[in-house]
């Protein structure tokens, strides 16, 4: 059976692909801007508040609602919430951008508190803001795909990063899509972070799931196999022919076999080598069931045996600061299988080390392995072991 075109031909008249209007979820505000002058909107009534007061948004950054708004401030990295959630296993994820806002659990970020290993603190290093929610219908995933895509392009057209926080990984063809039409086909690479590959042909007849978007982006040209680079995919896929396929369109994987037979040093080394490979741009991919449940056991479709939270901060972090990322999404955060905050207190993390990591490019700090010395000599500058 032939999965169909996407996006589907409808026989109801009321889904029209081109003529999403008459849906309330894709129909912006008239008066976004109004009579208000361009520029970030800050909801702190008070110079100081703790993680669980005031309003909460990405990271505690400042609102902006339009492109105007984003420009006029200058700003660097803009945070998006997408909460499209059509998984194969527990439903969830569409609240995961609102985890993550509500996951400051005691102080809040900036104020002059760096990044304990590189002494930056991104967030008062870079211009963020949080840019809203992305137009979801969480009843149809096809009618949601294009005003995702389109919200992302316009955050992109500005100069700014959109950083993605999900909902499912179906979101990854809207978002690297929108960066082909920025950048150029095929001209941003991929660095994708999983427990599985998600370049299966088609899932249960459709062609568009958060098990696909890797193919539909490398057929449809938006991306190359050659600049996508796997890393962490465990469990019991691909199978033979979709490995077949993974091999014939160049792809690099770092699977967990790699890991257990070359160790993770090795392996992150040669990921960040191939990451920008043919490409000047790169787009980062994290999902979070990359981590092995027993640290981040909130996601739809836990698989053991994965990363540490240990083992990931660094890459990212390097990512960050040695290429230039134009583009990040952290999806498959589901706050409802897990009944701690554990899941929402890494995925913080993992937001942070990556803005770490672009902060420290704005700052010239490259070098790999980087750590401030203050961070390292023991408080008396004491020798150490250089690497």
């Amino acid at each position: 059976m032939t999965p169909p075109d996407f996006p589907p031909p409808s026989d109801f008249p009321e889904f029209n692909p081109d003529d999403l209007s008459g849906m309330g979820v894709f129909t912006k505000r008239p008066d976004l801007q109004g009579d208000r002058p361009p520029g970030l909107i800050d909801l702190r009534r008070y110079m100081f508040q703790m993680g669980m007061s005031g309003f909460q948004t990405f990271v505690g950054a400042p609102i902006a609602l339009t492109p105007a708004d984003l420009r006029a401030a200058g700003v660097e990295v803009a945070m998006i919430g997408a909460g499209l959630d059509f998984s194969y296993g527990m439903r969830g994820s569409a609240y995961g951008p609102k985890m993550v806002r509500n996951g400051e659990i005691y102080m809040p970020p900036g104020y002059g508190t760096p990044h304990q290993h590189t002494r930056v603190d991104p967030v008062t290093e870079l211009v963020l803001a949080d840019y809203g929610d992305a137009p979801v219908n969480n009843m149809s995933l096809y009618a949601s795909i294009e005003p995702i895509r389109a919200l992302v392009r316009e955050v992109a057209e500005t100069g700014a990063i959109p950083f993605i926080v999900g909902g499912d990984h179906s979101l990854m063809y809207p978002n690297v899509a929108a960066m082909a039409d920025v950048f150029g086909k095929a001209k941003v690479g991929v660095i994708h972070f999983d427990a599985h590959y998600d370049a299966t042909d088609a899932g249960l007849g459709l062609n568009l799931t958060h098990g696909t978007p890797v193919r539909r982006l490398i057929e449809q040209g938006h991306a190359s196999g050659h600049n996508f680079i796997q890393v962490g995919t465990r469990g019991w896929a691909p199978n033979d022919k979709d490995l077949g396929w993974m091999r014939d369109h160049g792809f690099r994987y770092h699977n967990m076999a790699q890991v257990d037979k070359f160790g993770w040093d090795w392996v992150m080394d040669r990921a960040i080598e191939e990451a920008s490979d043919g490409t000047d741009y790169l787009y980062i991919s994290i999902d979070m069931d990359v981590f092995d449940p027993a640290f981040a056991p909130g996601t739809g479709t836990p698989e053991p045996n994965g990363l540490t939270p240990r083992e990931m901060f660094p890459i990212l972090r390097r990512l960050g600061a040695e290429k230039n990322v134009v583009g990040v999404e952290l999806v498959e955060l589901n706050p409802f299988a897990d009944s701690t905050y554990a899941t929402g207190l890494i995925a913080n993390r993992v937001i942070r080390e990556v803005l770490t990591g672009i902060a420290m490019r704005k700052k010239g700090i490259t070098e790999p392995y980087y750590f401030a010395e203050a961070a390292i000599d023991g408080g008396q500058g004491q020798d150490w072991p250089r690497r």
